[in-house]
Parts: structure tokens; sequence; C-alpha cells
């Protein structure tokens, strides 16, 4: 017997889940499918960005999340030391998460996020996500299965499922089939796709460990990221939980490794310790060659992967799960044109690949920052006591400092990408703005994220946004063509008349069309062909008009 269901996804981690709950929202069922019984146990990232929690906002679950994560009162400390028990060299003090609502609040010109970012372990995201898609009935999550096999047709694919700890099988009939099972994606195998780019950057052993001895790890106070030329140090939540990063020297016998003594010896003493997880990984920078084959889509670390610098992994496959989940579900329904799956390839890969050079920049810094203490180390003991060891420390600590910390400070990065021109986007007259990978420069140039804005009554903008496209008008604009025409098309529109109000400023058009996932499609002052505008923003153009819009 054939199970028949529209979207099949491989793979249970953030990314999947995350799309399964995007499809539920828009009413598409899913089969999710994950071959461990329960959520992940690796710690892997530390860091949930503003504009994912804007996105989970839009789930409903950015409450919930936080629930869960590192409290918003609680300080983000990037510091560079000589060791856990040594010197303090240098110190990044960013705002706490509560410090950074108030400030975008006071702000309020477009350049921050409707939720401030949260830093949270993936170990204690995952089982919130887990419960949400539990809890909907449109999603059928199903732990302890995996993929095992596809077979594509004309209208779909046929896949066969696996229990991981039994010989149960199950056939899967889906319109489509996402991978979303991680680097080492059976998926991507399976159609053929290679991944390009850097597969060996470095080889690093993650060791994650619960110790109470924060008056030795955390002799500072309590650091976000505590780090020197040995490895890193992250505190997963302020209290207990730690995982140390420390990189491995090129030919270690890796089955020597000793991670309490590699503890013992980063950290510079014995203390009391229980090690819950340790294994070697290697960060890779790859993106695949195509997102794409056919009705089988790939999004996340099977898509791209990239070194943990800046945090850009996981957030960068939420960006792909909401991005993908609307356009299918546009497609499923019917509203959605040929190139609304299309353009997914083209938008998330030209994110990927600008998230991979971040991500190198960013360890190129590190690499330099490395060469710095190797060589102050060779003039002497940097813990050296006397006037040459402060010496020391002090001009290592103005040559880090300079080198600055763009990892943890690249809002352009993170929240101010715009999508490339493409055939579901609108070409605007004017110039497309500078790209800033360090700042957030609010646009509502087509591809652009909607600003985040306050309004007189302390509701963001984006809370105004329906589920689907939502037209914006402001200072009088006309939204009426929008909705005859969308009414005409079948498609599900939302309008938002707002009352003329300063913050207003940054919305330069009296009118905007949105996309469900938050990007401008096209904007102006009077809308003369409504229906053509919401034609090629849901994708419903030939393959000729196609190539003309990518080409322009």
């Amino acid at each position: 017997m054939i199970v028949e269901i529209p979207v099949m996804i491989a793979g249970g981690g953030p990314v999947g889940m995350t799309l399964a709950l995007e499809l539920a929202r828009h009413g598409v069922r899913s089969i999710l499918v994950e071959r461990n019984t329960h959520t992940t146990r690796h710690p892997k990232m530390d860091l949930t960005n503003g504009r994912s929690m804007e996105l989970y906002r839009r789930l409903g679950l950015s409450d919930r999340l936080r629930a869960v994560g590192v409290p918003e009162e609680n300080p983000w400390p990037i510091i560079w030391c000589t060791a856990p028990n040594g010197e303090e060299l240098a110190r990044f003090d960013y705002p706490c998460a509560a410090e950074q609502r108030n400030a975008t609040a006071l702000l309020n010109n477009g350049s921050g996020t409707a939720e401030p970012g949260m830093r949270i372990s993936q170990i204690v995201l995952e089982p919130v996500l887990k419960k949400a898609i539990e809890e909907n009935p449109l999603v059928d999550a199903r732990f302890g299965w995996m993929f095992e096999t596809l077979q594509q047709e004309a209208d779909g694919v046929v896949t066969t499922i696996k229990q991981t700890d039994g010989e149960q099988r199950a056939s899967i009939r889906s319109d489509y089939l996402i991978g979303c099972d991680g680097g080492g994606s059976r998926v991507r195998r399976a159609v053929g796709i290679e991944l390009e780019g850097n597969h060996d950057v470095a080889r690093i052993m993650m060791i994650h460990f619960r110790s109470d001895a924060r008056e030795i790890l955390a002799r500072f106070g309590i650091a976000w990221h505590l780090q020197n030329h040995a490895g890193s140090l992250v505190a997963q939540d302020d209290r207990d939980t730690w995982t140390a990063h420390l990189p491995l020297l090129p030919g270690t016998d890796e089955t020597t490794l000793d991670a309490e003594a590699m503890i013992r010896e980063f950290v510079g003493q014995d203390f009391p310790f229980e090690i819950l997880m340790a294994n070697p990984w290697t960060p890779r920078l790859v993106i695949a060659e195509r997102y794409i084959a056919d009705r089988v889509i790939l999004a996340g670390d099977a898509a791209h992967q990239v070194i943990p610098t800046g945090g850009y992994g996981m957030n960068t496959g939420v960006g792909d799960a909401v991005d993908l989940g609307w356009k299918l579900a546009a497609t499923i329904k019917g509203w959605g044109g040929d190139a609304l799956l299309k353009s997914y390839e083209s938008e998330r890969m030209a994110v990927a690949v600008q998230n991979r050079q971040a991500s190198e920049r960013h360890f190129a810094v590190r690499m330099a920052i490395l060469d710095l203490y190797v060589n102050a180390m060779t003039e002497g003991e940097l813990d050296a006591a006397g006037p040459e060891g402060a010496a020391r420390r002090s001009a290592l600590s103005e040559s880090i400092k300079t080198l600055g910390n763009a990892e943890n400070e690249s809002w352009g990065i993170e929240h101010g990408y715009r999508y490339p021109a493409s055939a579901i986007l609108a070409v605007d007259a004017g110039p497309p703005p500078t790209f800033d990978p360090l700042r957030c420069i609010p646009t509502t140039y087509p591809g652009a994220r909607l600003p985040h804005i306050l309004l007189s009554d302390s509701t963001p903008l984006l809370d105004k946004l329906g589920p689907a496209f939502s037209v914006i008008a402001v200072r009088g604009g006309n939204a009426r063509p929008f909705v005859e025409a969308a009414d005409e098309l079948g498609i599900p529109l939302t309008v938002a008349e707002l009352p003329d109000q300063a913050a207003l400023h940054v919305i330069d058009r009296r009118l905007l069309l949105v996309r469900p996932d938050g990007h401008i499609a096209w904007r102006g002052d009077d809308v003369g062909d409504a229906r053509s505008v919401l034609t090629r923003a849901s994708g419903r153009i030939s393959q000729n008009q196609t190539s003309t819009a990518e080409a322009a």
C-alpha cells in the first residue's frame, strides 16, 4: 500500500521541521521522516539570529523558543584570553537580547529585526520544533524512520522509507521530495548532485560537557564565547553546560584522543566536569551544484555547509525552509506557476554563496589571530608576571581588537540581504542598493526583506502581513487593483492600509507587494497593471518570459 501526500520531507532537524511547519501554515500536508528516534544530542549551533527569529515569530514559535533559550537579560560577551584560567586579553561586549529589542525600538529606522537574536543550543531548540510538528494535524512526523530509495515519475516521487531499528518499510508517493537530511544527504546522493567547494577546511574536536565550576570556566564573567589560540569554549546555557571546539593538528591519531585530558589542558587545570559527548568533525565550505532535480529539492546542510564562524549554517537553512515552503504550497494549491519553484534555487543559492564567502572571511580573521598568538608566544610566556609579560599581553590585545569581530557584527549578512533579480521579482527603475555585509541598510527594493518598523501602536509592521501575499498601502496608496486582480487569479492576498506616521518614511513608495516570506516582490506609487505584477510574483510566466526576466 502506498501512502499519498503532497510533500515528503527526509530529515527531521531544524530545517526539515521548519519546512513542515511552514507548509502547514499554508494548509499543506507533509510526512517528515527522521532516522533518529530523538532530537539531536549534538550542540551544533548556539545562535538563532534575528532574521530566523522573525520567521519563527510568523510561525508562532518565538515565545516558545525564548522560554527555553538563554534568558534575554543575559550578556553576549566574546572574550579572547591567554587561557580560561589565565588573563583576559580582548573583550567584545554586545547588548543582551532585551537591550537589542529596546535599542531597535528606540531607533525604529528599519535597520533591526522584529525579534532580537537568541542564544539557544540546537539541543534545546529542536524539542520545541518537534513538539510543534507533533501537535500539528497536517504533519505526519515519523521519528525512527529513514529515507531508503526514491523513484521519480512524471508527476511525483515514490519514496521507500524504513524503520531505523526494524524491518518494516513503507512507500510514500508525494508530489515533491525534499532532502533536509544533512551534510551527508542520502537524498542528494540518490539524484547525483555533487557539492563544490572546500571539503576539508580543518579538523576539530568537539567536547560537550557539564560542569558547575563557573569560578574557573567563567572567571572573567560568563562569556558567550571564551577563546584563545587553543580553541573556543561556548557557554550553552550560562549555568552548567559548555561546548569546547579544539583544533586538531594535521596527522593527529584520532584513535588516541583523550577528551578529558584535552579539556583539562585547554582550561589549564583540573576541575570537576562530566563529558556528555565528544567527537572529531570537519567544517566545510561547500554548496550543491544545484538544488533541484525535477521533483526532488534540497535544503539546509544537504544544499550548503559553512564553518560555524558567524553562525550562518542553521540560520541559512531556516531561510531555505520558509522560502521553499511558501513556494511549494503555492504550487500545490494551484496559484503558483512554473517559475516559482525554480526561483527557490536561484534565490537561496545566491544567499548561500554570499554566506559562504562571509564565513570564509571570518575564519581568515581567526587564523590571523592565531598567528598573533603564535608570534607573541615566541617572545615569551603570555601569562608571565612583570612589565614584559604585561606589555606582551597589551600588544596582543590591541592587535586582536584591530582585527575586530565581524563574525558577530555582520547584520547585512544576517538580515540585510536582498535576493538578486529573478523571474518572480519586479524590475525596478532605480539602481539596486549597495550591499554592506556589516550593516543592514533598510530598503524596499524588490528582493529585499521588508524593513522592521514599529507602528504607533507598538505593533511590528511584520505582524500586519497575511500568510500569503500582502499589499502595504501608505500615504493614500490605492490597493484596490491588487485586490481585484488577486481575486481574479485566485491568489490569497491581505491588504494593510496604514495611517501616515513618522516611522513609515522608510517605506518610500505608496504601495508594496510583499511575499509570504516577508521579501518585497514589487513597489510603486501606483500600479498600472496589478494582474501583470501578481502574475509575475506568483511565477505564472512562460519559459521565454522567465529567461528574459532572469537576464534583466
